[in-house]
């Protein structure tokens, strides 16, 4: 066993890292960007050491520096993680050559996979089932369309080094393909350094079932079960769980199988994962073999008791694996959820800013909580927007959903956006009770899975009575609390907060609008210059002697608001009762209804006003990013939805297009500015 190992990485693998060497009695030596000075992995290691400024190239992928911290901290061995530098041969190399060992798969392993093109020649010639493509080394863009024709639309372009859905792109018509093969080119050659791409057949609404699989120097392979990872985004998974649904003895048994024969192809060492695609049929067809630990390996650790952490600890060492096949046994069923800064009614874009709260359930031995981030953390757009996994298991896939809602039902975040109600739906749907979810089901089903619950008779995007509600009076609660501090006298009227007037009954008026940076009603901010919620809506509050009446549209009747735990009230108003969580932050209240967040202020008649006289003149930045391309120019009439201009962040791109016809007036941003969340980039003349 290693002495002192070098994690280079960052943020929750890192603490995982950190976590099975503790337990070992490894010394641990972390590394930091100038942006995770104070990073939950920065303290929790026995010693770190800066690599750099915040842009991943002049840190944590910048090979000499790493290598420069592992030798000054005295390491002799370093644990790539995920990402990063994780699937990078030539970082292995280099890490050999100074004498350290690099913890995962052989070079020439890594070599062989860290090119799906290669990997697709290797698993031809081992018998193992792949899609037709190409995935040769021609790639100028009249070649590859006409080898699109040849494969069949839809066709997937897919990069050939790197991992994690990036840079991946479905095209459905042929008169497509060369702006999708130009952005799928340029996202990869900005986060792998490599614009080589491959062809695929696309399936429709296949399942994606991944093996894990493990060898030794001794040659040794085994498989440690799989997991289905079909709940997907932007070909990122969000859910993953072990063992896979609805898969039959004889299914698991190929899995499985081609899974070790692909390992024993390249003489595989170290922890890897195989995964394919399951058509409708049942059939299996491999895509890509990732060499390094993956972000839902916990899942795997859950159902076989095995630390795979250890594992790579062990075999980097020299040591045999732990176990053999037969030994190798799978108990119960396990779930994890992904929660993520970003906005999934945006179209999942990556959400920056500080995390005002952040409290996870209390893990346990049936719940695992892993993360990188504490309260009071800023989210960069340097880095993937992970927050935090969950992990759940259960004697039965049954009780493993219902152990994952009630998880995800302690989660409080508030300061960026975040995914944690779609999860909470995502969860509660009932595809995922039945087991029936394929790649397309998130995509295909996600107006249900972002819509808010409302209430009868109100339009979608409204703000429901309960919330307002919720709303009026806990902000009634915050002022007396504020008066009655100010005025402690009980003798003087002006320290009560029960709408006392002289020969009158108390009344007022509250209004509240969606909350955001643009006025997002639910979870997080919109595009500026995309169109308004609608108006807020009016609470009119009446002071009775016993109640407090409320008068929201139509409806009337009396309200409280009782306290039933931290944050947690039963809200009632007439002859209805809600459970609420009421969270402050700033101007702005978050408050969760069953499965869906709010986000309200109090209106200000000044905002408004101003609001009125700009009017959808502007485009400013979703998020905080670095543009990558102008796509119009200045002067230029647009129509509808034509792209304007493309952004980078958090390793991915997002495109800004116009929100009407009208004229491009002027850009704010050059290529290459990095722009904050919220800044002006184009200057939008709307059509008359």
């Amino acid at each position: 066993m290693f002495a002192r190992v070098l994690i280079a990485n960052r943020g929750e693998i890192a603490c995982r890292v950190i976590a099975t060497c503790r337990r070992l009695g490894v010394a641990t030596v972390a590394v930091y960007s100038d942006a995770d000075a104070d990073a939950l992995h920065v303290r929790l290691a026995d010693e770190a050491r800066r690599l750099g400024p915040p842009a991943a190239r002049d840190s944590y992928l910048h090979i000499d520096r790493v290598i420069q911290a592992a030798r000054a901290g005295g390491a002799q061995a370093i644990h790539p993680g995920y990402g990063f530098l994780s699937e990078n041969p030539e970082f292995a190399e280099r890490v050999a050559a100074a004498g350290l060992v690099f913890i995962g798969p052989s070079v020439a392993a890594m070599r062989a996979m860290s090119s799906k093109a290669t990997a697709r020649e290797l698993m031809l010639r081992a018998g193992v089932p792949v899609l037709p493509g190409y995935q040769g080394e021609r790639q100028d863009g009249e070649f590859l369309a006409a080898q699109a024709e040849r494969v069949g639309y839809p066709v997937l372009i897919k990069p050939v080094a790197g991992g994690g859905g990036k840079g991946m792109r479905m095209v459905a018509d042929p008169r497509q393909f060369a702006a999708t093969l130009a952005a799928c080119q340029r996202e990869a050659q900005g986060a792998f350094g490599d614009a080589r791409v491959l062809l695929e057949r696309y399936l429709d609404a296949p399942r994606h079932v991944e093996v894990q699989v493990f060898g030794d120097a001794g040659g040794q392979v085994v498989h440690l079960f799989e997991r289905d990872c079909s709940a997907q985004r932007r070909h990122q998974k969000v859910l993953e769980e072990a063992p896979a649904p609805h898969l039959s003895a004889a299914q698991r048994a190929g899995l499985t199988h081609a899974a070790c024969e692909a390992a024993r192809a390249v003489g595989y060492t170290g922890a890897g994962t195989v995964e394919f695609l399951l058509d409708a049929a049942g059939e299996h067809y491999f895509i890509e073999m990732n060499t390094r630990i993956q972000v839902e390996h916990v899942v795997t650790e859950m159902v076989t008791g095995v630390d795979l952490v250890e594992w790579q600890l062990r075999v980097a060492g020299g040591e045999p694996l732990p176990l053999p096949q037969r030994a190798i046994r799978e108990s119960g069923h396990a779930i994890e959820a992904r929660l993520y800064a970003e906005q999934p009614e945006a179209g999942f874009l990556p959400s920056g800013g500080r995390v005002r709260r952040f409290e996870l359930p209390a893990a346990g031995s049936a719940l695992r909580v892993e993360t990188g981030v504490r309260a009071g953390d800023v989210v960069g757009i340097d880095y993937d927007p992970l927050l935090a996994k969950l992990i759940v298991h259960a004697g039965t896939r049954e009780q493993a959903v219902a152990a994952l809602q009630a998880a995800l039902a302690q989660v409080r975040i508030t300061g960026v956006g975040h995914n944690l109600h779609f999860l909470r739906r995502l969860a509660a749907s009932v595809a995922l009770r039945e087991g029936r979810i394929d790649t397309a089901y998130i995509e295909r089903e996600l107006p249900v899975l972002i819509a808010s619950a409302g209430e009868p008779g109100q339009p979608e995007g409204t703000l429901p009575d309960a919330v307002l509600a919720a709303a009026a009076l806990w902000t009634l609660a915050r002022e007396g609390t504020a008066l009655a501090e100010a005025a402690p006298s009980a003798e003087s009227p002006w320290s009560r907060a029960d709408g006392w007037r002289l020969n009158a009954t108390g009344s007022r008026i509250l209004r509240f609008e969606p909350g955001g940076a643009a006025g997002a009603g639910r979870e997080g901010p919109r595009r500026e210059g995309a169109g308004q919620e609608g108006p807020g809506r009016e609470v009119r509050v009446e002071y009775g002697r016993a109640h407090i009446w409320l008068r929201i549209g139509e409806r009337a009747g009396a309200a409280s608001l009782l306290p039933v735990g931290a944050d947690e009230f039963a809200v009632r108003f007439g002859d209805a009762t809600h459970h609420v969580t009421v969270l402050a932050e700033a101007e702005e209240l978050w408050i969760d209804l069953g499965v869906d967040q709010y986000r309200l202020r109090r209106q200000d008649p000044l905002r408004i006003g101003a609001a009125a006289q700009g009017g959808q003149s502007s485009l400013a930045a979703p998020m905080p990013g670095r543009i990558i391309a102008l796509l119009v120019n200045a002067g230029e009439a647009v129509a509808k939805g034509r792209p304007l201009l493309i952004m980078e962040a958090m390793k991915m791109e997002h495109t800004l297009c116009a929100p009407a016809d009208g004229r491009i007036r002027a850009f704010h941003a050059p290529v290459g500015a990095q722009v904050q969340e919220g800044a002006l980039l184009i200057d939008f003349e709307p059509q008359a």
